[in-house]
Protein backbone atom coordinates (compact mmCIF):
# COMPACT_ATOMS: atom_id res chain seq x y z
CA UNK A 1 0.00 0.00 0.00
CA UNK A 2 1.03 3.47 -1.02
CA UNK A 3 2.60 5.63 1.85
CA UNK A 4 3.51 9.59 2.33
CA UNK A 5 6.25 11.72 3.57
CA UNK A 6 3.76 14.59 4.66
CA UNK A 7 5.41 18.08 5.81
CA UNK A 8 3.94 21.24 6.67
CA UNK A 9 6.96 23.74 6.06
CA UNK A 10 6.82 27.87 7.73
CA UNK A 11 7.88 30.62 5.24
CA UNK A 12 11.47 31.13 6.06
CA UNK A 13 14.62 33.17 4.39
CA UNK A 14 16.53 32.00 1.71
CA UNK A 15 19.63 30.61 3.09
CA UNK A 16 22.72 28.08 1.16
CA UNK A 17 21.59 25.43 3.16
CA UNK A 18 18.61 24.74 2.14
CA UNK A 19 19.34 25.20 -1.90
CA UNK A 20 21.85 22.62 -0.65
CA UNK A 21 18.75 20.58 1.03
CA UNK A 22 16.62 20.68 -2.24
CA UNK A 23 19.43 19.76 -4.64
CA UNK A 24 20.44 16.67 -2.83
CA UNK A 25 17.49 15.00 -1.18
CA UNK A 26 16.31 13.62 -4.20
CA UNK A 27 19.49 11.13 -4.68
CA UNK A 28 17.97 10.20 -0.56
CA UNK A 29 14.54 9.28 -1.95
CA UNK A 30 15.90 7.05 -4.76
CA UNK A 31 17.29 4.32 -2.94
CA UNK A 32 13.48 4.23 -1.76
CA UNK A 33 11.46 4.51 -4.31
CA UNK A 34 10.52 8.23 -3.27
CA UNK A 35 9.13 10.76 -5.34
CA UNK A 36 7.92 14.45 -5.28
CA UNK A 37 4.14 14.65 -5.60
CA UNK A 38 4.14 18.16 -4.40
CA UNK A 39 7.20 20.23 -3.62
CA UNK A 40 7.00 23.35 -1.78
CA UNK A 41 3.73 24.41 -2.99
CA UNK A 42 1.33 27.53 -1.69
CA UNK A 43 -1.89 26.01 -1.17
CA UNK A 44 -4.96 27.82 -1.35
CA UNK A 45 -6.73 27.64 1.75
CA UNK A 46 -10.08 27.07 2.19
CA UNK A 47 -10.67 26.46 6.18
CA UNK A 48 -8.47 27.59 8.56
CA UNK A 49 -4.99 28.48 8.56
CA UNK A 50 -1.87 27.50 6.80
CA UNK A 51 1.21 29.56 6.68
CA UNK A 52 3.99 28.52 5.06
CA UNK A 53 3.66 25.50 2.05
CA UNK A 54 3.29 21.75 1.18
CA UNK A 55 5.53 19.02 -0.02
CA UNK A 56 3.72 15.43 -0.38
CA UNK A 57 6.53 12.11 -0.52
CA UNK A 58 4.86 9.23 -1.93
CA UNK A 59 6.41 5.87 -1.53
CA UNK A 60 5.79 2.32 -2.41
CA UNK A 61 4.84 1.26 1.08
CA UNK A 62 5.53 2.37 4.72
CA UNK A 63 8.31 0.09 5.12
CA UNK A 64 10.31 2.18 1.92
CA UNK A 65 8.78 5.62 4.13
CA UNK A 66 10.46 4.57 6.62
CA UNK A 67 13.59 3.25 5.79
CA UNK A 68 13.80 6.47 3.69
CA UNK A 69 13.68 8.95 6.86
CA UNK A 70 15.67 6.87 9.18
CA UNK A 71 18.06 6.43 6.80
CA UNK A 72 21.81 7.73 7.29
CA UNK A 73 21.78 9.63 3.94
CA UNK A 74 18.75 11.41 4.97
CA UNK A 75 20.35 11.99 8.28
CA UNK A 76 23.13 13.90 6.74
CA UNK A 77 20.88 16.03 5.21
CA UNK A 78 18.12 16.82 6.79
CA UNK A 79 19.87 19.76 9.30
CA UNK A 80 20.13 21.82 6.51
CA UNK A 81 16.49 21.87 6.44
CA UNK A 82 15.46 22.09 9.91
CA UNK A 83 17.98 24.64 11.16
CA UNK A 84 16.46 27.31 8.68
CA UNK A 85 12.66 26.10 8.49
CA UNK A 86 10.28 25.08 10.98
CA UNK A 87 7.39 22.71 10.48
CA UNK A 88 5.92 19.38 10.60
CA UNK A 89 6.81 16.21 9.07
CA UNK A 90 4.68 12.91 9.48
CA UNK A 91 4.57 9.05 7.31
CA UNK A 92 0.90 8.37 6.89
CA UNK A 93 -0.37 4.90 4.77
CA UNK A 94 -2.77 5.79 2.32
CA UNK A 95 -5.58 3.96 1.36
CA UNK A 96 -5.73 0.68 -0.21
CA UNK A 97 -7.27 0.44 -3.80
CA UNK A 98 -10.44 0.11 -4.07
CA UNK A 99 -11.33 2.21 -0.55
CA UNK A 100 -14.52 2.57 0.24
CA UNK A 101 -15.26 5.71 3.08
CA UNK A 102 -19.19 4.42 2.96
CA UNK A 103 -17.49 0.97 4.53
CA UNK A 104 -15.67 2.91 7.01
CA UNK A 105 -18.36 5.11 8.30
CA UNK A 106 -20.84 1.73 8.91
CA UNK A 107 -18.03 0.33 10.70
CA UNK A 108 -17.89 3.76 12.84
CA UNK A 109 -21.64 3.48 13.06
CA UNK A 110 -21.85 -0.09 13.99
CA UNK A 111 -18.87 0.34 16.86
CA UNK A 112 -20.43 3.51 18.16
CA UNK A 113 -23.58 1.79 18.72
CA UNK A 114 -22.11 -0.64 21.43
Amino acid sequence: MTAYAVAHLRPAAPHPEIFEYIERIQATLDPFGGHFLVHGAEVEVKEGSWPGALVIIGFPDMARARGWYDSPAYAEILPLRTRHIDGEAVLVPGVPDGYDPAVTAAKLRAAAAG
